[in-house]
């Protein structure tokens, strides 16, 4: 954390909440280790170091009350984001154009509002989402925290608009019960391909404008007629709707008092669900022909997988459950866990290019179609119980890197 926190400055990133220029001596020993108490589920207790200022009980809690809040976190892992997209491993994985959103569950043994009951994943507990974009670089873009299980698929929507990385993806990748006709209309309009993985096309409707049109083998279950009546009258307000969203006028998450009254979706939902029933059928005919584009919908989704494997990992202390009352309690933590996440991505990701490099030198041949399968998202090196140093060898902090490790020496 502290090397990474020296290569990039991410620490810069958290301000105080009164004083914005208000900086106490050793304030990135602090941060780095207030994220990685919360990250880690541990607490402060395994970092203090009474005969260390930077480390003390009263320092940390200060710390924690004052500088680490959901701009800061956000600002922080903009940093992150942007710093792993330059080096060029990264690029090999991706270009940037692809993101993938999914969540990872965490029970919640406190009594809160903010939780919901699943008993497949909570048992007769109450807990909460966490809903990651990722992509395909690795790096986790922006999160949400859920009370329970996600069901509103606009959630997905919001996770994608809000955030604030360089990154800009216009591929969206989600697993089988991410979507819905209106969440494709609605990512269409925005100018996004949504492109979910298809678990069961077997009861799937696909859907023609033209009743009239031959498709040959296709005809027979193309038999849904779509009604361009339901959309033209609506154009208008479905484009103003959009616009809103993407220029962040209208939260994401709150649009459904414009798509539904009641229990009752409205005329403009309506019109986007027949506008959105248009993709998704083009989407689902391309899924099922295209085995590259069924590739790489999983590989994606196989790397948030792989994230919040690590999460687990790292996620460690009290049982691995979120014992926050409050939302904003819940989401700080949370974002702090991403932050790590991304380090951890983003430490890996040096490393592994200065081996690649090493191997290279020494004349072994490294094939660009072996690299692109390689993944950032490893943690066995990484030892994260007992006490922990914080202190960073001087020529590390000056930008050079750590001996490279060889396997033989092991042996």
């Amino acid at each position: 954390i502290l090397e990474i926190a020296a290569r990039t400055g991410f620490t810069d990133a958290f301000t105080h909440i009164s004083e914005r220029t208000a900086r106490a001596a050793d304030l990135p020993i602090s941060l780095c280790a207030v994220l990685m108490a919360e990250a880690c589920n541990t607490g402060p207790e395994p970092l203090i170091r009474g005969d260390v200022a930077a480390l003390k009980r009263e320092r940390l809690s200060w710390v924690d009350q004052n500088y680490v809040r959901d701009d800061t976190l956000t600002a922080a892992n903009a940093m992150l984001v942007n710093a792993q997209s330059r080096l060029v491993l990264a690029t090999l994985w991706g270009g940037g154009e692809v993101a993938s959103a999914d969540g990872i569950r965490f029970v919640v043994p406190v009594r809160t509002v903010h939780a919901g009951p699943n008993p497949k994943y909570f048992g007769v507990g109450r807990g909460v989402t966490w809903y990651n974009l990722i992509s395909d670089q690795f790096s986790g873009l922006n999160d949400i925290t859920v009370p329970g299980t996600l069901r509103d698929s606009l959630i997905l929507l919001a996770v994608v608009l809000e955030q604030q990385t360089d990154l800009q993806p216009t591929q969206i990748m989600a697993d089988t019960g991410a979507y819905s006709d209106v969440v494709f209309g609605l990512f269409r309009l925005l100018g996004y391909r949504f492109s979910p993985r298809l678990a069961d096309v077997g009861g799937t409707r696909f859907w023609r404008i033209d009743p009239q049109a031959d498709y040959g083998l296709l005809n027979t279950v193309s038999a849904h007629h779509l009604s361009l009546q339901k959309i033209v009258p609506h154009w208008d307000d479905m484009l103003r709707l959009a616009g809103s969203l993407k220029l962040g006028r209208v939260p994401a998450a709150g649009i459904m008092r414009t798509l539904q009254v009641g229990d009752r979706p409205t005329r403009l939902a309506l019109a986007i669900a027949e506008f959105g029933r248009i993709d998704k059928t083009i989407h689902t005919l391309t899924y099922i022909d295209d085995e590259a584009k069924r590739r790489a919908t999983l590989t994606q989704l196989n790397r948030g997988e792989g994230r919040h494997s690590v999460a687990r990992a790292v996620f460690h202390g009290k049982r691995g459950e979120l014992r926050q009352r409050y939302r904003a309690g819940q989401e700080d933590q949370l974002g702090a866990l991403g932050l790590v996440l991304n380090m951890i991505v983003l430490w890996n990701t040096i490393y592994i290019a200065a081996a690649l490099k090493q191997l290279r030198s020494e004349g072994y041949p490294v094939n660009d179609e072996d690299v692109v399968r390689l993944s950032p998202l490893l943690y066995e090196h990484i030892n994260m119980l007992g006490r922990y140093s914080f202190s960073v060898p001087e020529a590390v902090t000056k930008g050079e890197l750590r001996p490279l490790r060889n396997p033989a020496d092991d042996e």
